[in-house]
């Protein structure tokens, strides 16, 4: 399917101040990614949307853990209780949300700049991870009419949170696959690198013979060879490959995608958002590649 351009869901409101997340840039780095976009000269619709209620928020998390992060009464996946934090988490599930519904009624691929996911447990956070948005909208999708769907976790690690709460509601491997690419399997090194690209259209082809309908795919930046606390087995090029090799699968086989960003720790000193110029490089290329394959 082609599209004039790519959608993007942001708003101001889902950005907590530096400050206040510690050592991740996660709940920081929206606004930067979506500034670095918009002068690439790429084709973008910058969205508006609704935050998440706490009741949406419930159907993937404990009900008493979702109100005791909000009223700050328990620590967020940032270990804080910050309220900028806690005001802009409804706003980061719901941009994602957002995204995953627009492509489920219209098809091709939207975008969420958002990260802070795939660690968050059904009754717990932890990992710069407070609520998580990858499986909240599955259940969303599923409810809204989506029969079978995918989860394609290209961040570095384990998306532990996400399984949890697949596995609690019966959901996983059942009606929502769930790849999650920080396996113990992958270890790094050229040839490992060289599997993994080439496994990725395979996967998605083989998903799309299985059913799949619907495809969420979190780009995590921390692959990289020189991220302090990724895998360090993907080059920037490679990683441009990996969303290349994605986007491009996707098209080819109609399956609509709504996409995120996750991980990126590498920083080069200065002042901020200059710091983290090599993460956005890489979400930068991640625009590209969907705009490549998508856009006409």
């Amino acid at each position: 399917m082609s599209q004039p351009h790519v959608p993007v869901f942001f708003r101001p409101e889902q950005v907590a101040a530096r400050a206040e997340v510690q050592t991740s840039p996660s709940a920081a780095k929206p606004k930067a990614v979506v500034e670095s976009w918009k002068r690439l000269g790429v084709p973008l619709a910058v969205h508006t949307f609704e935050p998440v209620t706490r009741e949406v928020l419930a159907t993937a998390h404990d009900r008493a853990y979702v109100d005791a992060v909000l009223d700050l009464e328990e620590d967020n996946g940032f270990y804080n209780r910050s309220a900028a934090v806690a005001a802009s988490l409804p706003y980061t599930t719901g941009s994602f949300l957002a995204a995953t519904l627009h492509v489920l009624r219209h098809g091709g691929a939207a975008a969420s700049p958002t990260s802070g996911f795939h660690h968050a447990c059904h009754d717990s956070g932890g990992g710069f991870c407070t609520f998580n948005g990858l499986a909240v909208a599955a259940l969303r999708a599923l409810a809204e009419g989506c029969r079978k769907l995918a989860i394609l976790d290209c961040d570095a690690h384990f998306g532990d949170g996400t399984h949890d709460i697949l596995s609690r509601t019966g959901h996983l491997e059942r009606d929502v696959l769930h790849y999650t690419r920080g396996s113990p399997h992958y270890r790094g090194g050229n040839e490992q690198a060289a599997s993994f690209l080439a496994h990725l259209p395979q996967l998605l082809s083989q998903w799309k013979d299985e059913g799949v309908e619907l495809v969420l795919y979190q780009a995590g930046a921390d692959p990289h060879v020189d991220d302090p606390v990724g895998c360090r087995f993907l080059t920037t090029a490679q990683l441009h490959e990996r969303d290349r090799a994605v986007f491009q699968s996707c098209a080819r086989l109609g399956l609509p995608v709504a996409w995120n960003l996750a991980g990126g720790y590498q920083e080069s000193g200065g002042r901020w958002p200059a710091s983290i110029r090599k993460v956005l490089n890489v979400h930068d290329n991640t625009l590209r590649a969907c705009a490549e394959a998508f856009v006409r």
